[in-house]
């Protein structure tokens, strides 16, 4: 395929000349030359360029304003000066900004080996980034592998120091953290640590992994008994370097084991008042059972003895529990209790769990075992299920988040700046509307955040005659010309606390519903009144509700919903809708919202004739605030001290840049940690002060906050984040960092706190 090459030129010749030259030198390339700003940004807009080459000087236009447009456009893109007028120092500043080579026009030779050489590196990088975002996908799914388990994993180096443990270890030995780097048979017990540490040794020594069995001295004196399974790590040469060690904690095991041995002489007047079903069997036989376990069967003691034990099991289940009893009769290690589905006399499917261990009975070889009714719990595990689909959803919904934030903050700093050096009145009036509308969203990020952590931020009063406005005009304009939307709000509607944009969601979902209901069109009214209330009932909420509320009703005209469903549109995930039409988060997060405002809904509809929901919320008696705070007439100005700045986000890192050099600031950019530290390294004495994100490649915020401590303890670092979850981190690390701005930012937020942060001992 040739290489796709923009070539901007204004001499027709030299063009013709450089296309020449590559092809004679067996360099197959399709040229696109290109003269004016506007052409070259045209054609940057193409998909597939593979280089681009450029004069340094030209008529209407210049190569370092190529170079930057190029940069941002397409950052991955080679980019080769050829000009017959640059000189040295030009050169050299062109490399800086980014130029991969120049070539000058009178050494038209170098051009061949130049686009080679630069067309060998792009490829490097390009795989480079491929292998290292294979190898950060890995890694993530390492960590939620170890996350998640309920076994015990370390990995050890061969003098058995633990490199990596897994956060299941903190409910046996603490802080997983701690273990990284201890003798991992310290806690083992002195009568078990020689064989578990020969164990170890023939493993490391012979490369196969070996089961054991020991038991944890902890500190408080208590003994923890463990299950051990080893496998080993050998580097490319076939070396062992580390023992994967996954271990189960068998205290609860053992115990059951030696309470049945104890309890053996005892048995039969002890089961027979137990809870749960107790059996014998022998050679497949069942020659015992209690009360209990004919109960969950339904049937009597008399009518199951004598029967196979299989037989009581369904056919798809049964080869299960025969390779159970065929090993604990071979004197297996008892293993976790497993599951069955069973056949009741009734003919009802039930589920149990199902305990057995080897024992002798009568002189003879049987199965002691135990068995449990789990059908509730297992239609209670369908249910739990569904609420980790939602915490799923919440994660999903915190990394938008992020990235949301990270869109807004430059579009809020850029209008912020723009508006200072606009003098229409139109063009302010513009921005404005931009920089209401990146804060709202900065409010909508708030909120998906609330959901996804349970977080909430502090109530305001409002006044919903505002929200009912906006949400009003939403619909007019995007819902179908057929629905009718109306409003009517009383005159002296009373304020409420709470959150404007979760209130706005409420209307949302609602309306988008009443909408949903009415395919073929009708009337959409939202109305808002004063009511008091006196001690009425109201289900699912403890207590009466009484005082003075404001009732805010949407209704619709629509197909309306079956009474039988009505107890059900609430729930978490029911929708009648048709797949990939709903998630059935609507209703529920409605509720979830207006109960978090102490309010309640009530629905009532008829098919046919349409749907009301009454959205009941506290009035407050405080006085209403403005919506927003007014920023100051004057914001803090620098006086010329250098900052160095942190950040992965090129438009934010850029907009941060030209803020603070506005405002009397000198800027060092940095797009990594590691960037960050060499130029840290290189200017420590005249930086200020440092402003770096908390999340980035290469060398995340937290490493850079602790490297930059270890070079300079006096560095004074703020530390910006788009996740409301980083509050967590200024906590951790709040002796290290002096301030924490949450993304978006506003420029006043962004200079008062580096003022602060600056002028602080």
């Amino acid at each position: 395929m040739p290489l796709r090459i923009i070539h901007l030129e204004d001499s027709p010749v030299d063009a013709v000349l450089l296309r020449s030259l590559l092809e004679s030198e067996g360099i197959e390339c399709a040229v696109r030359r290109v003269e004016t700003r506007m052409q070259f940004e045209a054609a940057l807009e193409e998909a597939g360029i593979d280089l681009i080459l450029s004069d340094f000087t030209l008529p209407s236009f210049d190569g370092l304003s190529a170079l930057k447009i190029a940069r941002e456009k397409c950052p991955g893109v080679p980019f080769i000066f050829v000009s017959g007028t640059i000189g040295e120092e030009a050169a050299i500043d062109s490399l800086k900004e980014g130029a991969v080579d120049y070539v000058l026009k009178d050494r038209w030779s170098r051009l061949p080996a130049a686009v080679r050489r630069a067309m060998r590196e792009a490829q490097e990088r390009a795989e480079r980034r491929r292998v290292e975002e294979e190898l950060r996908q890995g890694e993530e799914l390492f960590r939620k592998i170890m996350e998640n388990v309920d076994d015990l994993v370390t990995v050890q180096d061969v003098e058995g120091h633990r490199v990596f443990t897994s956060s299941s270890y903190r409910h046996v030995l603490g802080d997983p953290a701690a273990l990284v780097g201890t003798d991992a048979f310290a806690e083992i017990h002195p009568e078990d640590k020689e064989r578990i540490q020969r164990i170890f040794g023939e493993t490391v020594a012979t490369g196969v992994g070996q089961r054991a069995e020991y038991r944890f001295l902890l500190r408080d004196g208590t003994i923890c008994y463990i299950e051990s399974q080893g496998s080993v790590i050998r580097d490319k040469d076939g070396k062992v370097t580390n023992v994967v060690v996954v271990s189960r904690d068998v205290t609860e095991r053992k115990r059951v084991e030696r309470e049945l041995i104890v309890a053996e002489a005892k048995f039969r007047a002890l089961v027979e008042q137990a809870i749960v079903g107790n059996y014998i069997i022998q050679e497949g036989t069942l020659v015992y059972v209690n009360p209990r376990m004919a109960e969950i069967l339904g049937e009597t003691p008399e009518q199951i003895i004598s029967r196979e034990f299989l037989d009581l099991i369904v056919d798809e289940d049964r080869p299960i529990a025969a390779r159970n009893l065929e090993e604990r009769l071979r004197g297996q290690v008892l293993r976790a209790p497993y599951e069955l589905r069973m056949r009741r006399k009734d003919s009802r499917l039930i589920h149990v769990e199902v305990h057995g261990v080897l024992t002798e009975y009568a002189g003879r070889p049987a199965i002691l075992g135990t068995l449990l009714d789990i059908t509730e719990k297992k239609r209670l595990e369908e249910k739990f299920l569904r609420a980790q689909r939602m915490e799923s959803i919440g994660a999903l919904a915190g990394g938008i988040a992020h990235d949301l934030n990270n869109v807004l903050a430059p579009v809020l700093m850029a209008a912020e700046l723009l508006q200072d050096e606009l003098s229409s009145e139109m063009g302010r009036n513009m921005l404005e509307t931009i920089r209401a509308s990146a804060n709202r969203g900065g409010d909508m990020v708030k909120q998906i955040l609330s959901f996804a952590t349970g977080a909430s931020g502090e109530p305001v009063v409002i006044q919903l005659r505002h929200l009912i406005k906006d949400m009003a005009k939403l619909v007019q304009d995007t819902f179908p010309r057929s629905i009718q939307v109306e409003s009517r709000v009383s005159n002296d509607l009373q304020p409420i606390l709470g959150d404007a944009t979760q209130l706005h969601q409420v209307l949302l979902n609602l309306c988008v519903n009443a909408r949903d209901a009415m395919p073929q069109g009708g009337t959409l009214l939202i109305q808002a009144d004063n009511v008091i209330l006196e001690n009425i009932s109201v289900r699912g909420r403890e207590g009466p509700p009484s005082g003075p509320f404001v009732l805010l009703t949407v209704s619709d005209t629509g197909t309306g919903i079956p009474a039988e469903l009505l107890d059900k549109i609430f729930e978490t995930a029911f929708t009648t809708k048709a797949p990939g039409k709903g998630t059935g988060l609507g209703l529920s997060t409605v509720t979830n919202i207006v109960q978090k405002h102490g309010g309640f809904v009530e629905v009532s509809s008829e098919v046919g004739k349409g749907t009301r929901f009454k959205v009941y919320l506290p009035a407050t008696a405080q006085a209403e605030q403005e919506s927003a705070q007014a920023q100051p007439s004057e914001l803090p100005a620098g006086k010329g001290e250098q900052i160095l700045v942190v950040d992965d986000e090129l438009a934010l890192l850029e907009m941060t840049k030209e803020t603070l050099k506005t405002y009397g600031y000198r800027v060092w950019a940095a797009g990594n940690g590691a960037e960050a530290l060499l130029l840290y390294q290189q200017h420590r004495d005249e930086i200020a002060a440092v402003i770096t994100d908390a999340m980035m490649p290469v060398m995340d915020g937290p490493v850079l906050i602790r490297t930059l401590r270890n070079l300079d303890p006096d560095v004074k670092i703020i530390c910006v984040s788009g996740l409301a979850s980083e509050h967590k981190l200024a906590q951790i690390e709040k002796s290290q960092v002096r301030s924490f701005i949450t993304k978006p930012f506003t420029r006043a937020t962004l200079l008062t706190t580096l003022r602060e942060v600056i002028t602080s001992n």
